[in-house]
């Protein structure tokens, strides 16, 4: 099977919240970002447990899923889009989550993951910090006869049973076609590109550069800088761009960046330098922070990758382990430090631009309120978008 229909495949997979049939097919798969209903979350890095519900149908399923989210400060999405779709989604299965946020700690990481084995939850699901921190945490939960199922972030070298994300490497494409389009349209086809790349240990920073590469690297666009920034920090994204900029003597014409967090301080730094709106900006996770630069015209495009179906996805995995079944149809994702193929759902990202900015609030993912504030409300009204 080709890898385009693997993917329609693991799409139609989660929307029918059941696993489709689909031959299995080695791939290094993943994704991040983002997205479903907008609630508020319970206190940031607390815990939340999500409580059966009596109307929805989770069948025979019974058993706590422990959940560990990653940090509040890579993307808002983990508090705001993640744990209310994972959450939802605990719900309509009709089990029980214990979901909480390591808020980038390796130790808080650890010991979340410690007492929810020692409280011996059905299944844990993992979204990496640390690899070897998360291969420590997935042996423990397998010698506890635990299985963990990997979130949004393959751990290479892990352990996990199964892996469910966003098929990371068409992200990349996504992002390099958005800018190899926007720099044709500005008329510098041959323009100066700076890269400013995720985390070097997140894997997922890994396959969206190599999709990016594969686009970029075929046009006349000019790689005048490159930079993989720990832990997907904000604020050293900003520092490490400014210095890319003043080494290439001020001047760029177009910005890869992996994620809307790292775009918001690159931007910034165009802002300082008269250049925001003239230098297009790629992003990813559809944040209102993201959405909110698009309307104004200071960064090109995000990635939307809907959390909700996310959620399905792992939520649907945990279902079915709890339950004794082995999930089937699934394609697979290569770990290459562990030398396996770790079965998974991959799901296809939508690329968010001008044209289609609003998308994202209208299927609940972001809230009207949080992006159509202030001077947006103006921008949001020219762009069509209505509140609910």
């Amino acid at each position: 099977m080709n890898k385009t229909a693997i993917r329609l495949a693991a799409v139609a997979a989660v929307a029918g919240l059941g696993i489709a049939g689909c031959s299995s097919s080695k791939k290094t798969g993943s994704g991040t970002s983002s997205s479903p209903a907008a609630s508020t979350p319970a206190s940031t890095g607390g815990s939340t447990s999500a409580a059966p519900s009596s109307s929805s149908g989770g069948g025979t399923a019974s058993g706590t899923v422990g959940v560990i989210l990653p940090d509040t400060q890579s993307s808002t999405r983990w508090e705001t889009a993640d744990r209310p779709a994972l959450q939802k989604a605990f719900q309509d299965a009709g089990i029980k989550a214990d979901i909480q946020n390591a808020l980038g700690d390796k130790t808080k990481f650890q010991s979340i993951a410690q007492g929810m084995i020692q409280e011996k939850v059905k299944v844990l699901i993992i979204t990496d910090i640390d690899p070897s921190t998360s291969i420590t945490v997935e042996q423990q939960a397998k010698d506890a006869g635990i299985p963990v199922i990997d979130y949004d972030r393959l751990v290479l070298g892990g352990s996990a049973a199964y892996y469910a994300s966003y098929d990371g490497v068409t992200v990349g494409q996504e992002q390099g076609q958005c800018l190899s389009d926007a720099m044709t349209k500005i008329g510098k086809p041959t323009g100066q590109v700076i890269w400013i790349d995720g985390s070097p240990t997140d894997n997922n920073a890994t396959l969206f550069g190599q999709g990016a590469h594969e686009v970029l690297d075929k046009t006349q666009l000019k790689n005048v800088g490159e930079q993989k920034i720990p832990n997907w920090d904000n604020a050293q994204a900003g520092t490490t761009f400014q210095q890319l900029l003043t080494a290439n003597g001020g001047k760029v014409d177009g910005v890869y960046v992996m994620n809307d967090g790292m775009a918001q301080s690159v931007i910034t730094v165009l802002k300082t330098n008269g250049l925001n709106g003239k230098v297009p900006v790629t992003g990813q996770d559809a944040t209102k922070e993201g959405l909110q630069s698009i309307l104004r015209g200071d960064q090109t495009c995000t990635i939307y990758k809907d959390a909700t179906n996310e959620a399905k996805a792992a939520a649907q995995l945990a279902v079915d382990l709890i339950q004794g079944k082995t999930p089937d149809g699934l394609t697979n994702s290569h770990d290459p430090k562990g030398n396996r193929d770790v079965p998974s759902i991959l799901l296809k990202p939508e690329l968010i631009t001008a044209a289609n900015v609003g998308r994202p609030i209208e299927t609940g993912a972001v809230p009207y309120a949080d992006v159509c504030t202030a001077d947006v409300k103006a921008l949001c009204d020219k762009a069509g978008i209505k509140a609910p």
